[in-house]
């Protein structure tokens, strides 16, 4: 998985806005918002909870989809999820 810089960041087709949520509701978020989509397609998601590198690091892993990217700023973690 690649970090995405902030002037490069990939095409997608959903968008998640998941701040303010914390653990597990981001990734149910995410694979409700997958589950909708078609394979090949990209999903952006944007939280806040310091957990969720790692919650979708394992997402990916978990559920096959391909984590593609992430950012980091100081308040917000942006990730993208291709749809297996």
């Amino acid at each position: 998985m690649a970090r995405v810089s902030r002037t490069e960041k990939p095409q997608f087709h959903t968008d998640l806005d998941v701040r303010g949520l914390s653990c597990p509701m981001p990734a149910l978020r995410a694979r409700i918002a997958l589950s909708r989509m078609a394979s090949g397609e990209v999903l952006r998601i944007v939280a806040t909870d310091r957990g969720s590198p790692r919650d979708f690091e394992t997402f990916a892993k978990k559920t096959g989809h391909r984590l593609i990217g992430k950012t980091t700023t100081r308040k917000e973690f942006v990730f993208y999820l291709q749809k297996a």
